[in-house]
Formats: structure tokens, C-alpha cells, sequence
């Protein structure tokens, strides 16, 4: 039976272009003898069909013979077939005599041969003279190309005319010869790799012997796009299905017909796709043809899954080793195993061959097997594969054993400071049904690596699981809770539930232990705007500053400094530093990494830049010691944040982006990526509607916030509104954030927010509430050591400003704005430090005073510096209304106001409606460069959205 059967995709497969280049000339040189080899499905005859269609010409005789496999297959079988084929074809006028010997061979062609020859009574002979019938046949066709495909199976005859015309082939015969095998062919031996007989030919014959080796994983997805009729595939499900497939064309091809909803890319897959059962056949197909010794080494293969060595799977297998020899070289001919030159040892080609011969292992064997695999593991590997032998036995369907090894998987990967897989080891333990105590042990030491490894919601529910159970004692059961909220505080979303659970685990933590029952109450002292009011935080904070004396445990001590330093530092309070100071120089890396970049975000929040570059320096240097994925995500939105905020806006979008995809599942992390690439979309890019849904997502998204996202949110959709005339809904917008504030107190937070809540009061009509939240601004900093708050208040006064009724004619006072720009400058806030310049130049063209239109563009230059380009339109847009003439920087090659034809082209494409990647394909250019292009014809026309450029381009 023929297993690689022509796939229905049209033209040749990915990766052998090259390949088909060379041949071709080679093939022209008569006579000429091609072979072409390689695994079954890497693409054979699919590389013949093209060889033929680009080689063969109209007058030319072609005769395709394919073997069959067959317990006793007739003699010449294939070329009976390929010649009965062509019966309808011209044949020569002058077949030699002895092509009557074909008589009985050809029935169909009987009318078109010679007279038959009389019979010869010796079986040998009469053989002999139908092979020299069949070649003098085959040599009088002329100017011709046979093609015999899958030669592993043709029978002897065929393989003795073959051996016959290779050794002294017609003048004008192009022979091609394909084979199955998995390594290219060698031509020394008698029988070498899928050739029944050796090759060899005469100096003058052309010989082309080519290996059609397994696609790359590159190639491999080129492939599966092709099929999906898509640019590309993700690279990681390139990868994913490389590793399924082995780069076999046929079986990508069968994979990706077989998928469910392959119609579009399958993005985002995380298990392996269905068998294809022509896949499956294959397999099953070679192991049929194995003595039962090598099935059973195939077998042992199968269970194992990674390769493995000849001791490894005679253990498994139960064989002897020189019996295990032998069969293994036995499913190395026939291909069904590989060996591994990386690490010695021998596997399956690719993952869905491990599956089908898998599933051919009868169902009861599998347990015994995997119950050797695991026992055959402890005895020949080093170190233990512990996590692989927890897998046997819980496929032997020995539970005990299986959670025994996962538990010291976990322990060893905690040693080793991998959070994220010791965590992912407990969390698999307690799935397999440990006893009672090695439960509750387990979950004790998942709790206490849980907070550091991003595991998922799988771990709170198993950790309540246990402690519904009740059968801890106060001390794991606090400590359990504890870290039970601490998970749920961080990385959940359930910002209160988490705050009370770690509030439900004091009791029993007093009862055995000061220390922890301190930490506790330190944690749950640091503040936030879903949390209680700072009033309620700061008892907290007492209580375990009168716990603090107790406290003998060194490293209970450290986390209850470190949590107090974090939540005074939070809080503004002076006192924060000093606390920092007393931090001990023995903090664990993981704790470092912590406490600094929680140091880091409040000094960035508060308005200490200085501190906080300091802080996260540290933070950065603790977590590249410590491989642990929630500190490392907590590192890194954190310094995303400062960057937004300090300006350095340069290549940060894209950053910001990779974050909000990677830490998808720890909310405040989350929602912290998401608010940058918003206020970064709104900014650089003017897309208020992305922006503002990207902004919506980072309020729904957060879990506690400490006085990041809420209040930045909320202020830069109030600014949106506001740069449309809708004040009210501007007032609307930060309602809701400043409910926050109000309930909470932590006015040190709302920075961000109140300037444009003010101005938003202001121009609605609403001076008084304005002049309100201003006095309970400066109420709630007043003994806060708050800089960036105290920079706000100022903002806030100068806008007040304008609620004075100046007469006309009459200039408002500088000194506010002059002293509010001068502090958002030495707290390198260079947006803030803008939009005060924005502000005054207005409150300057309002009262019509001289100098508005100077200290605007003032304002403009200083967004440029920073790229913020919907702010440099919003500041234009004011201009022009207030009856001036904007004067912008000079446009590339000289162009100044008016649009270069390249931005002219861009502008005109935009105004269609196409996005940025459209037009970087239509004209040819980067993404990043007609970004470039249409930012600078906004700004340029003095629009704010691309669908205003028409009207301005006279279209």
C-alpha cells in the first residue's frame, strides 16, 4: 500500500525550490539517472510531479510506475501498470523482435507488438527474454523518462530490469527512482537505505541522487500559512507544529486539513491538534511490519516520550540488550525510530508518530509499562527526572508515588529559586490525592512560593480547598491564610476579599508566632484606592509596630521593615525614609526585589525621581538574581510607569505593549501596561477611541492600586473631553476616581488628578466646587511629603486664577504658573511642566493680554520634545481659534508648512480609510515610517483625525 499519497495542495512545497533547481539541468543530460529519497510524507512524488512538468517536453514519452506493497507482488508489476498506461501513446514503427516475449505481459498492447516468439521450456530463460523485451521495449521508446516511485517495495523482477538499465541505460532515458528513508542514500552497499540494489553506472551517465530532508520550523509554518491562506502563523505555533509533524509536508498538510476551524490561523493553541487517521495508518503500518521484539521496544519508546537510551528502553521494554540491539536497529530501518545525535539517545521523528504508536499499546500494557519507565528513570538517570516519573506513576495509577516525586520536583526547583515551576509542581501534587499530611505539607509550601510564581487561579482554590478541611493547626493555617491573601492582593483582582482574608489570619498567627502575625498586619498597612481609608491602614501599622520589639526571627523581622517602609513610603508620610534607612542590609533577594520596586513606584508617585531611580536600580539588580516571574513583571510595569512618566517616551509603546500581553494574569501589572499603551495611543498616536478603551480596561482591570490607574485613567479621558468642549462629561469622567480619593484620604495619590478635575469644574461653570477640591487638595498633602501633589496644587491655584474675573486687558499672575512649571521641571514631569505652559499661554490669549501666542508655542516645543503630538494639535487648534497664526517646525527636506509629496501620498491614502500597515504595503515603506508620515500631515494640516485630512487636501 502506497503511504504518501499526493496531497491535493497545487505547486511544490515549501523549502525545496533550491533543490528542484539543481536537478532539472542535471536530468537533461541523457541518460541520466535521478534518485530521490527521503521520509515518508517528506514530499516525493509531489517533487517528482514538478520535476516532470518542468523537464519533460511535448514529444517526449513519459511512464510513471509506482510499487506496491504486497506479500507476493507479480513480477514487473509497476512497469505492467505504467506501460498498460500508455497503450494509447504512438509507438515506434520498429520494435525489435524480441518485444513480442511481451505478449502475455501486455494483452492490451498484443495488436501493436511483434509476433510472439515460441515459448522456451526453461522458466529461466523465458524470464531472461521478457526482461530483455522490457528494455529493448523501453529503449526503443527514444527520447524518454521513466519514473518508478517507492523502489523499497518493487519486487525482485522490477528490480532486476532496473539494475539492468542502471548499469547500461538507453542513450536518451531519463531515469528517476524514489525510495523511502530517512537519511540520505549511500551507493557502496548492497541494499543501502531504501535501494534494493546498488547503484552502480557507467562514467557517462549522469547520476543525481538528492535526500529530501524535513522542512525547518520556519518553513514549516510558511507551509501551514500557505494552507490557511494567511501572511504568516505565529512563530511559537510554527515551532508547535514543527515539533508535531517533523517538517514532514504530508503530514502538516494532513494536521492542518483535519484541524477544527483551521479556516483561520489557530492562534493561542495550547494542545497538540487531532491524529489525522492517514497519520495514524502510517504508523501503524510500519509497526506491523516490525518482529515482535522491536514493537516492543517501540513501545517503551512510546511510554518515555523523550529519547532515551538502549539501557533505558531494554528496562522498559523488558528485553535483554543484545535482543534490545536488534530490535532497535530493526525500527531504525523501517524509520518508526530516530536516533537523537543532541543526546544520544533514540525517539520517534515527530510528536504524532509517538501518539499513534502510543495508542497502538493495548491498554492494559500501558500501566505496567509506565510503571517501568518510572522505576527504569530512578535507576539510570541523573539527576532524578523527577516531574517525568511523577507522570509514569500516575499513569501506573500509583497516586502516592506520583505526588511523592512532584513534591520533591517542587522542592528542588524552590532550592533553585524557580517560583513558577515549584509552584506548578505542588499545585500538580495536590491534584494526585496525596495522604492527609503530605497534603497539608504541600500546601503550606505552595502558599510560600505561590506569591512569587504568577501560578493562576488554580492555586487559591486549592489552597481554600485545604483549608475548608480543617485539619491544619494555627500555625500553617495563618500562615496558609496569609499568603493566601497576599495572592490574592497581588495577582487575583479581589483587592478587599484579600485584605480580609490576611485580616482573618492574625488570630491564629498570635497564637504561634509574633513574627508572622506582625507581618500580617504590616501587609495589610499598605494602602490603596480600593482599599480601606489611610486612617485604618495606619492602625494597622501600629499594631505591628508594637508587635515589632517581639519579633526574634530575622527574616520576620526584614519583611515586617520592609512592608513599613513600603507603606509609609506610600502614604507620603516624611517618616518613609527613615524607615527605608532601617532596612536590613540581610534582605533576601526576593524580598529586595520587592521592597524596592514597591520604593520605586511610591518615590516615582510621590514626586522623588532622584529616590526612585535609586530604588529601582536596586529592584533590577534583586530580581536578575532570582528567577521569579511575578517580581520580574512587578519590575518591569513599574519602571514602564516612570518612564511614561519622567517623558522618556521614545520606543515605549512597544514595550508597553509586550508587557500588557505577557502578565496578563496578574491584574495590577496588567492594568498598569495597559494604562501606559492608553495614555501613549492618546499622546503620541491622537487615537482617542483605542485609547480610551485601552484606558477602560486598565479600570476594570485593576485589583487595589496604589494610586496609579484610577486617577491617571480617569484624568486623561477627562482630557479628551475637554480637548472636545464637553466639560461636563470631563467632570463625569473623574467623579469616580475622586470617590476613591475622598473615601480613602490618600490625596497624595491624586496628582494626575485633580488639575484637569479643576479645570473641568472651571470651564463648566462650576468655580466654586473647583475651588473646593483645590482647598481639600491642599488639606490632604498638608503634612505629606508629597512633591508632585504639591506641584498639582500649584497647577490648581494658577488655574483658579482665572475664576478671579481679571478685566480685560489686565495680566493674571505669572507667579503661579512661572513657580507650578518650574516644580513639574525639577521633578522632571516634562508633560506636566507642558501642559502648564498650554494653560497660562490661554489664560493669557483669554485676557488678552500680549505674549499668549509666545508662551503657546512654548508649549508646543516642549510636547514636541516628547513627541506628544495630539497635545501639539489640541495646542494649534487653540491658536487658530483664538485668531492666530501657528508657525511649525520646518517639515523634512525643506518643505516647512506645506506637505512633502511623500506625505502628501500618505495623507491621501489615510484620508481613504486605510490603516498604516495598508499603506506601508501600497507605497512601500515601514510601518514605523508612514506612522512618521501621518503624524506630521496632521500636524501640519492642523487636524486631529485622519478623517479630516480630506477636506484639507481639497479631495
Amino acid at each position: 500500500m502506497n503511504t504518501e499519497p499526493s496531497s491535493s495542495a497545487p505547486g511544490l512545497p515549501i523549502g525545496r525550490s533550491a533543490l528542484l533547481d539543481g536537478v532539472c539541468p542535471e536530468l537533461d543530460r541523457r541518460p541520466a539517472v535521478a534518485v530521490i529519497t527521503g521520509e515518508a510524507g517528506a514530499g516525493k512524488s509531489r517533487f517528482v510531479q514538478e520535476l516532470l512538468r518542468r523537464t519533460t517536453s511535448p514529444d517526449a514519452v513519459t511512464l510513471v510506475a509506482r510499487c506496491q506493497e504486497a506479500d507476493t507482488p507479480l513480477p514487473f508489476a509497476p512497469l505492467v501498470e505504467a506501460l498498460n498506461r500508455f497503450r494509447s501513446g504512438p509507438l515506434p514503427a520498429d520494435l525489435p523482435p524480441v518485444t513480442g516475449a511481451l505478449h502475455a505481459l501486455l494483452p492490451d498492447l498484443a495488436h501493436r507488438l511483434p509476433p510472439a516468439p515460441p515459448p522456451l521450456r526453461d522458466p529461466r530463460a523465458e524470464h531472461h527474454r521478457v526482461l530483455r523485451a522490457l528494455i529493448a521495449y523501453t529503449a526503443a521508446l527514444g527520447k524518454a523518462v521513466l519514473v518508478v516511485e517507492d523502489l523499497q517495495w518493487a519486487d525482485a523482477s522490477t528490480c532486476a530490469f532496473l539494475r539492468t538499465v542502471v548499469a547500461d541505460p538507453p542513450p536518451r532515458l531519463g531515469l528517476v527512482l524514489t525510495a523511502r528513508s530517512h537519511t540520505a542514500p549511500h551507493t557502496d552497499a548492497e541494499g543501502s537505505d531504501g535501494l534494493p540494489f546498488p547503484l552502480r553506472t557507467p562514467t557517462h551517465v549522469t547520476v543525481i541522487e538528492r535526500h529530501l530532508a524535513p522542512l525547518s520550523a520556519a518553513e514549516t509554518g510558511e507551509l501551514a500559512a500557505g494552507l490557511l491562506g494567511v501572511q504568516a502563523v505565529p512563530e511559537e505555533f510554527a515551532d508547535r507544529l514543527h515539533r508535531w509533524t517533523g517538517g514532514l509536508p504530508y503530514v502538516v498538510e494532513e494536521v492542518m486539513r483535519g484541524w477544527p476551524g483551521s479556516t483561520a490561523c489557530p492562534d493561542g493553541v495550547v494542545g497538540e491538534p487531532p491524529l489525522p487517521a492517514s497519520v495514524r495508518r502510517v504508523v501503524v503500518e510500519r509497526l506491523r511490519g516490525l518482529p515482535p521484539a522491536a514493537r516492543q521496544v517501540v513501545a517503551a519508546a512510546a511510554v518515555l516520550g523523550e529519547p532515551a537510551p538502549v539501557e533505558l528502553l531494554r528496562s522498559v521494554a523488558g528485553l535483554g540488550e543484545p535482543e534490545t540491539r536488534r530490535a532497535l536497529a530493526a525500527a531504525l530501518r523501517e524509520g518508526v525510530l530516530h536516533g537523537s545525535l543532541r543526546d544520544g539517545g533514540y525517539a520517534f521523528p515527530y510528536g504524532l508518530a509517538r501518539r499513534a504508536a502510543y495508542e497502538a499499546v493495548a491498554e492494559p500494557e500501558r500501566p505496567v509499562l509506565h510503571l517501568r519507565a518510572a522505576r527504569a528513570l530512578a535507576r539510570h538517570t541523573s539527576p532524578y527526572p523527577l516531574a517525568g516519573m511523577a507522570g509514569h506513576y500516575r499513569c501506573a495509577g500509583r497516586p502516592v508515588q506520583a505526588a511523592r516525586c512532584l513534591e520533591a520536583a517542587a522542592d528542588r526547583a524552590a532550592g533553585h529559586g524557580d517560583a513558577g515551576t515549584a509552584a506548578a509542581h505542588y499545585l500538580d501534587a495536590l491534584r494526585d490525592g496525596p495522604s492527609p499530611e503530605a497534603r497539608d505539607r504541600i500546601a503550606l509550601k505552595l502558599a510560600r512560593v505561590a506569591p512569587n510564581a504568577r501560578p493562576g487561579p488554580q492555586v487559591p482554590a486549592a489552597l481554600r480547598q485545604v483549608l475548608g478541611r480543617h485539619s491544619l493547626g494555627p500555625g500553617p493555617s495563618g500562615e496558609i491564610r496569609l499568603l493566601l491573601g497576599l495572592l490574592l492582593r497581588n495577582q487575583s483582582g479581589s483587592g478587599l476579599e484579600a485584605l480580609e482574608e490576611i485580616a482573618r489570619a492574625v488570630p491564629d498567627l498570635l497564637v504561634v508566632s509574633t513574627g508572622q502575625a506582625a507581618r500580617a498586619l504590616a501587609i495589610t498597612a499598605i494602602p490603596s484606592l480600593k482599599g480601606w481609608p489611610v486612617g485604618e491602614h495606619r492602625r494597622l501599622l501600629a499594631e505591628a509596630e508594637r508587635l515589632l520589639p517581639g519579633v526574634e526571627e530575622e527574616d520576620l523581622r526584614s519583611a515586617v521593615l520592609a512592608n513599613r517602609a513600603t507603606a509609609l513610603a506610600l502614604m507620603g508620610d516624611p517618616a518613609a525614609w527613615e524607615a527605608v534607612a532601617d532596612l536590613p542590609d540581610t534582605l533576601t533577594g526576593e524580598e529586595a526585589a520587592r521592597v524596592y520596586a514597591n520604593l520605586a513606584g511610591a518615590a516615582n508617585s510621590l514626586g522623588h525621581p532622584r529616590r526612585a531611580r535609586a530604588f529601582q536600580a536596586r529592584a533590577w539588580q534583586a530580581v536578575r538574581t532570582n528567577h521569579a516571574p511575578y517580581l520580574e513583571a512587578f519590575v518591569e510595569t513599574t519602571d514602564v510607569v516612570a518612564a511614561f512618566t519622567g517623558g522618556r517616551w521614545e520606543g515605549l509603546l512597544g514595550r508597553a505593549e509586550r508587557a500588557e500581553t505577557q502578565y496578563q494574569d496578574v491584574p495590577d501589572f496588567h492594568a498598569e501596561a495597559l494604562l501606559v499603551c492608553g495614555l501613549l495611543r492618546l499622546h503620541t498616536k491622537g487615537q482617542t477611541d483605542v485609547a480610551r478603551r485601552l484606558l477602560e480596561r486598565a479600570v476594570r482591570t485593576t485589583a487595589l492600586d496604589t494610586g496609579v490607574v484610577l486617577t491617571a485613567a480617569a484624568a486623561a479621558v477627562a482630557r479628551v473631553h475637554l480637548a472636545a468642549g464637553r466639560p461636563s462629561q470631563a467632570v463625569q469622567a473623574v467623579e469616580e476616581a475622586l470617590r476613591h480619593v475622598r473615601r480613602t484620604g490618600a490625596w497624595v495619590w491624586a496628582t494626575a488628578l485633580v488639575p484637569p478635575a479643576v479645570e473641568a469644574l472651571i470651564r463648566d461653570g462650576r468655580p466654586g466646587e473647583a475651588h473646593r477640591l483645590g482647598a481639600e487638595l491642599a488639606a490632604g498633602i498638608a503634612d505629606r511629603d508629597a512633591p508632585a501633589a504639591r506641584a498639582a496644587l500649584l497647577t490648581c491655584r494658577a488655574l483658579l486664577t482665572a475664576t478671579d474675573a481679571p478685566k480685560t486687558g489686565q495680566a493674571p499672575s505669572d507667579a503661579l504658573y512661572a513657580s507650578a512649571a518650574d516644580a513639574w521641571t525639577r521633578l522632571d514631569r516634562p508633560y506636566e511642566a507642558a501642559y502648564v505652559k498650554e494653560v497660562r499661554g490661554l489664560h493669557l490669549l483669554a485676557s488678552g493680554v500680549p505674549g499668549g501666542r509666545t508662551v503657546l508655542h512654548e508649549a508646543i516645543a516642549a510636547y514636541q520634545d516628547i513627541d506628544a503630538v495630539w497635545d501639539v494639535l489640541r495646542c494649534q487648534r487653540e491658536l487658530r481659534e483664538h485668531g492666530q497664526t501657528t508657525v511649525r517646525r520646518p517639515g523634512a527636506l525643506g518643505y516647512g508648512d506645506h506637505l512633502s509629496p511623500r506625505e502628501r501620498a500618505v495623507a491621501h491614502l489615510a484620508s481613504l480609510g486605510l490603516s498604516n500597515r495598508e499603506i506601508a504595503r501600497e507605497l512601500v515603506l515601514s510601518h514605523r515610517t508612514v506612522e512618521h508620515h501621518v503624524a506630521r500631515a496632521l500636524r501640519k494640516l492642523g487636524v486631529s483625525s485622519r478623517t479630516e485630512i480630506g477636506s484639507h487636501l481639497g479631495m
